[in-house]
């Protein structure tokens, strides 16, 4: 467990706009940024951070917390992995103590993968530089493909020996566990239960992470035996998912958002190659058709891809299909091509810098276009194929959200395909429509109200939501006023020298709150002032417990807010409940007050009916009288604050 005093100097040293920027692409808007929720696909940025409060929230989601928060929702780390990942981005000595092993097992594990992937890492990056067979072997093939030597440092380029068990060994020696061995893919089990060498007599490439953590391997054999794969990935772990990574993203992101472009490849050695060109706004997917995970990540950062294809049309149009869902995900799509036999990699060494950013200028389209040319030749003067292909066409205008642009291709396409721009508009807006009628349908099924984790289940009898709605608001209402103003001094007439927190706590004693959230959020205030302490809205925004950080950040969140010109323009005032803190306060408190006591007269009704003897029947009536009376006080206490 990271001690107290370290967490404190993470907290004090994070810059949340700072952090979050790296996977986000952020815009200041007035004392806040701004930009695309990296949680959910969105065209209008609801993806707000308040580096005053230090903290982000995903009004798409309802997503919300701090810095640390942020990086365990996005990339799935635990509480201390993310506390190290910032103590090692501002360069923070972490001090823990040690935890019992059962809170750690979950924990471990992940971290275990991620520490044997490393030790692979170095195991084959040392077996390329260091051995006669990595230099003779794997470092002459990287050097005949022109990889220099910053390049293979970079990319921690490495070679695993031709042996059974010259990696598995090792590891074993140096006390990494079999379990983790085989689950990250390094080592595969035999049929008697020893280990051998996934990728023996391969040269290697680590895949980073988001964060640049060696999480898997792409292994290419130097062998002609047509009966070996030429490539062999790491299988899928608990660290490794290849639909949500990208080859070279760690090192290109900050690249592709100067560029506001990135360059899509298919294989390594084209990222490599490319990188090495100068041109560093450059990912592969990775030994994987493109995903709308990764066209996602690349979307944090900029709005436009461009593919570079291989000269290959069969291969062209084998992926031509798959990429409607870049049209679909809102991103502008280019596409540039090589002549045949050439890829990146060939046609970058081939020709050299200057030529290969002169033919990538020279050679884009956009891939609407791009695709109709493509698929033209292809129908020849075929009527049939051609009116299919011009239908397939439109399908992937149909992809594209903006209305204005849509039209445009619409417009591109009606001269390339040489048919009438109407015809081309009717059949998009056939489309469209079918799509619209398909979504309201999915709308409508889950319509149903789901209420979050902390929030009650409000039943589907009206007058039942509506009593547990109030109930469940009211008390958040509580929570509210405790975060902005319980460290305020009072100064009303009648009560003076206390802080509103303590006041509010001390007047709430005798109510109980029902909704969980709610409930420990005034319990673990309520231990901060009887230690002595006022409590701010960062030991809540900190808290380890997920409800209470949600509940937090939704209380202290607000997607709009008024322009400072908002009187001037509209000459409407907006109500200040600082004005009068002491009827916003007190409101508050006696209106949970007054329907917590309507909920107890409601029970005492229902017993009424179901009373047996007079006995039953004239306590309850005497209790039914003595609360009609403090309800009769409250609303008339009520009725003075708030007048006056």
């Amino acid at each position: 467990m990271i001690i107290k005093s370290t967490i404190d100097r993470i907290m004090e040293a994070t810059d949340i706009v700072e952090v979050i920027g790296e996977f986000v692409q952020l815009k200041k808007r007035g004392a806040n940024y701004v930009g695309l929720s990296p949680f959910a696909n969105e065209r209008t940025p609801s993806f707000t951070v308040s580096p005053a409060k230090g903290i982000f929230k995903d009004f798409s989601t309802g997503k919300g917390g701090s810095a640390v928060t942020f990086l365990m929702e996005l990339e799935k780390f635990s509480y201390p992995e993310a506390l190290k990942w910032l103590a090692k981005k501002y360069g923070i000595e972490v001090e823990e103590t040690v935890e019992a092993p059962e809170n750690r097992e979950e924990e471990l594990r992940r971290e275990s993968l991620m520490i044997v992937t490393a030790y692979a890492a170095k195991f084959f990056h040392e077996s390329l530089l260091d051995t006669d067979d990595g230099k003779s072997i794997g470092l002459s093939y990287f050097k005949e493909r022109g990889f220099s030597n910053d390049i293979i440092k970079k990319f921690e380029l490495g070679y695993s020996p031709d042996q059974w068990e010259a990696f598995t060994g090792n590891a074993i020696k140096e006390g990494y566990k079999e379990q983790f061995l085989v689950e990250s893919g390094l080592s595969v089990k035999r049929d008697n239960g020893t280990l051998y060498d996934r990728y023996r007599g391969r040269v290697m490439f680590p895949i980073h992470s988001f964060t640049g953590r060696v999480i898997a391997f792409g292994g290419r054999t130097l062998k002609k035996d047509k009966n070996v794969p030429k490539y062999v990935n790491s299988p899928e772990s608990e660290i490794y998912h290849k639909s949500n990574v990208l080859y070279g993203l760690y090192f290109a992101k900050k690249a592709i958002r100067e560029e506001d472009n990135c360059y899509l490849v298919e294989g390594y050695a084209d990222v490599l190659s490319v990188v090495q060109a100068g041109i560093e706004n450059v990912v592969a997917s990775s030994g994987t058709s493109l995903t709308v995970e990764q066209i996602k990540l690349i979307s944090r950062f900029t709005k436009n891809i461009t593919i570079l294809y291989d000269g290959d049309a069969a291969g062209i149009k084998a992926s031509l299909r798959g990429l409607d869902m870049i049209l679909e995900e809102g991103l502008n799509v280019k596409v540039v091509s090589f002549p045949e036999g050439h890829d990146p990699d060939s046609y970058v060494r081939s020709v050299g810098t200057n030529a290969f950013k002169k033919h990538i200028e020279e050679n884009k389209k956009d891939f609407i276009l791009y695709k109709a040319s493509i698929l033209l030749k292809e129908a020849g003067n075929d009527p049939i194929k051609k009116a299919e292909i011009i239908r397939e066409i439109v399908e992937s205008i149909a992809k594209i959200p903006d209305s204005i642009k849509a039209s445009v291709f619409i417009k591109e396409c009606s001269y390339i395909l040489q048919i009438d721009e109407r015809a081309l508009l009717s059949e998009l807006n056939k489309m469209r429509q079918a799509k619209a009628k398909k979504d309201g349908q999915q709308q409508q099924t889950n319509t149903r109200y789901a209420p979050q984790p902390d929030e009650p289940n409000f039943f589907d009898e009206p007058d039942v939501q509506e009593v547990v709605k109030e109930e469940y608001f009211q008390e958040k209402e509580i929570i509210r006023l405790l975060l902005l103003y319980g460290s305020r001094m009072i100064d009303w007439d009648g009560i003076a020298n206390t802080y509103i927190g303590p006041f509010m706590i001390a007047e709430l004693g005798d109510v109980t709150f029902v909704h969980e959230a709610s409930k420990l959020f005034v319990e673990l205030y309520r231990q901060e002032v009887e230690n002595g302490v006022l409590p701010e809205d960062n030991y809540f925004i900190h808290h380890k417990n997920k409800g209470i950080v949600d509940l937090t950040i939704d209380l202290l969140t607000t997607k709009y807010t008024l322009s400072e010109n908002w009187y001037e323009m509209h000459r409407i005032m907006i109500h200040d409940e600082q004005a009068n803190m002491k009827a916003a306060i007190l409101g508050a408190i006696f209106h949970l007050k007054k329907h917590k006591v309507e909920k107890i007269l409601d029970g005492l009704r229902a017993e009424l009916k179901t009373a047996v003897t007079e006995t039953d029947q004239e306590i309850l009536l005497n209790q039914y009288i003595r609360m009609k009376k403090v309800e009769k006080s409250i609303s008339d206490f009520l009725g003075s604050v708030i007048i006056k």
